[in-house]
Parts: C-alpha cells; sequence; structure tokens
C-alpha cells in the first residue's frame, strides 16, 4: 500500500470498505490530477446530512477541440462500492450550469453508468472517463457572459473629472465633483 493510499484509508471511517476504497481512489487520482479527496458533510435532498469520503476537484473534458476543466464532486457513500457515487457538477462563480441529459437543474450527474452501476465492474476510474467523454458531446457548464459592471462607468467618470489639488501647506488631495454639481455636505462623501 503506497505512503498516499495508507493516508486515503486513515481519512475515512471504520463504516467504509477502507482498504477497497482507499486503493480505488488512490487510482483515480494517478489518472485525475486534480482531485483531491475530502472528508466532508454532505447534505442529502431530503436535507438530512452525513460525513461522507468525496472525490474534489476537476476533470479535463474536451470540446470542440480544446480542453476545459469541469468542476465536479463524487460522494462516496458507506455503502461504496456496492451503491454508485452520488455526482454532481460544482460551478464556480464564472460559469453557469447548463440543465441537460446528463445534469439536473441542482447540478447532480445522471448517467446511465451509474444508474446501471454495479459492484466489481464499476469503478471510478471508468466513471471519471465516462463523464469526460458524455461532458464533452453534452457540456454541464458554460462561462457567464456579464455586462459591464456599474463601477466601471463611476470608475470612468472619476478618471475624467478627478482633479490634483494642493493646501497652503503643500499637501495635496483630490477633488472629486458631485454629478449634481453640487458641493460635498459631508466629509468622504461620494456618488459613487
Amino acid at each position: 500500500m503506497s505512503f498516499y493510499e495508507s493516508k486515503i484509508k486513515k481519512m475515512l471511517p471504520k463504516a467504509y470498505l477502507r482498504k477497497q476504497v482507499a486503493q480505488e481512489i488512490n487510482v483515480a487520482l494517478t489518472h485525475f490530477k486534480f482531485l483531491v479527496p475530502v472528508m466532508d458533510k454532505h447534505v442529502y435532498n431530503d436535507g438530512t446530512s452525513k460525513d461522507l469520503m468525496s472525490l474534489t476537484g476537476t476533470i479535463p473534458v474536451m470540446f470542440q477541440d480544446k480542453t476545459f476543466n469541469i468542476p465536479v464532486c463524487l460522494w462516496l457513500e458507506e455503502s461504496y462500492p456496492q451503491t454508485a457515487p452520488i455526482c454532481y457538477i460544482r460551478p464556480t462563480r464564472e460559469m453557469s450550469l447548463v440543465r441537460g441529459k446528463f445534469v439536473s437543474s441542482n447540478g447532480e450527474v445522471t448517467l446511465p453508468y451509474l444508474e446501471e452501476w454495479k459492484s466489481g465492474e464499476c469503478d471510478l476510474v471508468s466513471l471519471l472517463q465516462v463523464m469526460c467523454v458524455i461532458f464533452g458531446d453534452f457540456p454541464p457548464v458554460c462561462m457567464q457572459h456579464y455586462p459591464e459592471p456599474e463601477q466601471a462607468s463611476c470608475w470612468m467618470q472619476f478618471q475624467r473629472q478627478t482633479q490634483v489639488r494642493s493646501n497652503s501647506d503643500g499637501s495635496m488631495y483630490l477633488c472629486l465633483p458631485r454629478e449634481d454639481g453640487q458641493p460635498f455636505q459631508q466629509e468622504h462623501e461620494t456618488t459613487c
């Protein structure tokens, strides 16, 4: 057993098939370098929660001849490998979830491979490979296009209208005119 595999085994509670699960996770991590094992609280759809092992990070997906890193989380229940992992797409703030044939509106992944899971025949590496192929055909996320933030117009106004002035003691300060042309009433008052 490798050093990393033994560390994973120590992370797993005794309810897991620790040796087998640790070995499978270790093999998956050698193929998918941007995943990490994490013990964390998983909240089920009914609101209950449980501490479970997860593989969290990104998997490389080829889409239109470019590689994209798709953020995923695979939860392994204590009954794993008898039961399939619970898989989710975890979009970053810059991404939007694309609900579709294989991804629900909450990001849960629903692949035939998961629905037809058979212990001894299915494993994490194969599951991750299937996800890479399927998500190459049906991308689960897209980049969000943000409109120019309102602050940008404020910044442009600041750049155009700011004046540097000097006090009689030689110190310098910025003069920021108000949008309505009136003088500031309080120190540090702004319109942005």
